[in-house]
């Protein structure tokens, strides 16, 4: 048929090819990397900063804020003084030991020499006690007894310090201890009971000749202020 259509009536075809636009993309935004990279440190920071706020709380609560109403017994040393990592150390069987195997567990630290004499024998004998009257949180705790002289030690002495967890003995020379661990004014070190943290930091000194039960409560205010963030064992 002549002058068929095949539009639809009413319908017109354009007359003109279809163009597309074309937009430019973005071009690369260096700043927002940055900024995300600036995000992602501050992010990491605040996890450190969530993790060691159980360690700074409870230093802050024992240390700094110390209510009206709470009496230590033994003195608290402030600040506490850092294990040196260049403290020489030998055990019994003359292998030397690095400071650094100390950290890890709260310590009750003895000082004499190898003689142990009654005042070494008392300390030795409370060290036990002490340990043991902690009940369920005494494996926090390890023993240590510091020798300070190249002497033997009686076999009595170590047979006794071996019972139960047996106490850890190492020689250690006085004046390179006396560098850490330090007496009370007109007393030596053999007379008190240390106590260590278990970041290696000397923070509390037992009186001379010490009451056992005053002693005991002061230890175990230090293992509640720092069991959300200490667990037995190294």
């Amino acid at each position: 048929m002549s002058g068929f259509n095949s539009s639809a009536p009413g319908s017109s075809v354009a007359s003109e090819p279809l163009s597309f636009t074309v937009h430019s993309m973005p071009a690369p935004d260096v700043s927002d990397a940055a900024r995300r990279t600036a995000v992602g440190r501050l992010k990491m920071l605040a996890v450190l900063a969530v993790c060691a706020a159980p360690v700074i709380a409870s230093y802050l609560t024992y240390f700094v804020i110390r209510p009206e109403s709470r009496n230590n017994y033994s003195e608290l040393i402030t600040p506490p003084r850092v294990l040196p990592d260049t403290l020489p150390l030998k055990q019994l069987s003359g292998a030397d030991m690095k400071p650094a195997g100390l950290r890890g567990q709260w310590l009750i630290v003895v000082v004499s020499d190898a003689a142990c004499d009654a005042t070494c024998e008392k300390s030795l004998y409370l060290q036990r006690q002490l340990r043991e009257a902690l009940g369920g949180e005494k494996d926090r705790v390890d023993k240590v007894w510091f020798i300070t002289d190249d002497g033997v030690p009686r076999p009595a002495v170590l047979q006794a310090i071996a019972q139960g967890a047996p106490a850890t003995v190492l020689r250690a020379p006085r004046a390179d201890l006396a560098q850490w661990l330090a007496p009370a004014r007109g007393h030596t070190l053999a007379e008190h009971l240390f106590v260590v943290d278990p970041m290696g930091q000397w923070m509390m000194r037992a009186p001379a000749d010490p009451d056992p039960t005053k002693l005991k409560r002061d230890i175990e205010r230090l293992l509640r202020a720092s069991a959300s963030w200490d667990r037995p064992g190294r």
